[in-house]
């Protein structure tokens, strides 16, 4: 079992630690990982690094790269294991797909815990309360992956622990949460909508008709699927399972040479398409998709009027899509940051 632990700012993440330590786990941490490249790198080892240096790394190597690298190590260990001080969504998101893995998220009144790191005073909080409250507003909201957002980090936690108590009640929970664990009691988390209507777009795409990408989509507003499409030539026309692809090439904005599928519309495509056809309005809603859109995708979607695209992954020639969804003020976000290579339907 792999426990990330995520939280505020000497909210209680190393009592935690401590704790699970007692109980056999083996102890990874990213604020140690980042003080071991501050050093390397001959910088001070203060707030301000640790916040440089991580989103340097996350940057240069992608969102999850630090809880990687600790992951690694844990696996080589072979023990039960914690990952200390997550802060990006995007090592939250790498880590759930590793196998039995628990997030952790501690949180308790800023007055409380400026208390609690004056009294240990260690290298890197030294700090007023100002600018304490400032150092944290800076790392608790980013719309980059490759940076830190720990608010969007305790949303996405199984089990958070506000904690205003003694040390021997904080242990108190954390104790009754892994028995729950390890008696196969954990309590069901229900998913998110956005998760929800994710699992449909993929139940959707199973009725696509190209091998290349079968891809599905759903509209929705209110909470209520309004629509769904999925990759397929236009109706009556034969499919690429029947009779194989249309290829052309084209030329991306990079300059690289791709091959590229004519015979089909595309899910988002064949969405709008659905909708106009039975006259259901889908101005305001929001479109859920395996991939960031293509351009003309992306331009019907403007047009429609719908405000919010989520997406699964970042598709290799995706970066025009986000500018222009920018420029039309649609808010676009992806829920897994690795880039698909696939060449188009």
């Amino acid at each position: 079992m792999i426990v990330g632990i995520t939280g505020t700012l000497a909210a209680g993440k190393g009592t935690i630690a401590d704790f699970l330590k007692e109980k056999g786990f083996k102890h990874y941490s990213v604020r140690d990982f980042l003080t071991e490249e501050i050093r390397k790198r001959g910088m001070p080892i203060d707030r301000n690094s640790m916040v440089f240096v991580g989103n340097d790394l996350r940057a240069r190597n992608g969102p999850s790269y630090i809880v990687e690298q600790l992951y690694s190590k844990a696996i080589q260990e072979g023990n039960n294991s914690i990952i200390e001080s997550i802060r990006c969504p995007g090592e939250v998101e790498a880590l759930r797909k590793k196998g039995t893995f628990v997030l952790f998220a501690v949180d308790a009144d800023p007055e409380i815990r400026y208390l609690r790191i004056a009294e240990r005073a260690s290298q890197t909080d030294k700090v007023s309360y100002e600018e304490f409250l400032e150092q944290e507003r800076k790392e608790m909201t980013n719309l980059d992956p490759n940076k830190q957002n720990i608010s969007k980090c305790i949303e996405m936690a199984d089990h958070l622990f506000k904690n205003e108590w003694t040390v021997e009640e904080l242990q108190k929970k954390v104790a009754s949460v892994l028995g729950n664990i390890g008696n196969g009691s954990e309590k069901f988390t229900r998913p998110t909508w956005d998760e929800y209507f994710m699992d449909i777009a993929e139940t959707v795409a199973k009725r696509a008709t190209c091998d290349r990408g079968r891809s599905g989509c759903v509209i929705a507003k209110n909470k209520q699927i309004l629509v769904t499409g999925y990759v397929g030539s236009p109706k009556g026309l034969p499919h690429c399972d029947e009779v194989g692809h249309q290829m052309e090439e084209w030329i991306h904005s990079d300059g690289i040479k791709r091959m590229h599928c004519v015979r089909t519309t595309h899910a988002e495509q064949n969405a709008i398409c659905q909708a106009a056809k039975l006259g259901i309005p889908i101005e305001g809603a929001t479109i859920y998709c395996k991939m960031v859109p293509c351009q003309v995708c992306a331009k019907m979607i403007v047009n429609t009027g719908i405000k919010r695209v989520v997406c699964e992954k970042i598709y290799h020639a995706g970066g025009e899509t986000g500018k222009l969804f920018q420029q039309a003020g649609i808010q676009l976000e992806v829920l897994n940051h690795e880039i698909e290579n696939y060449e188009g339907q």
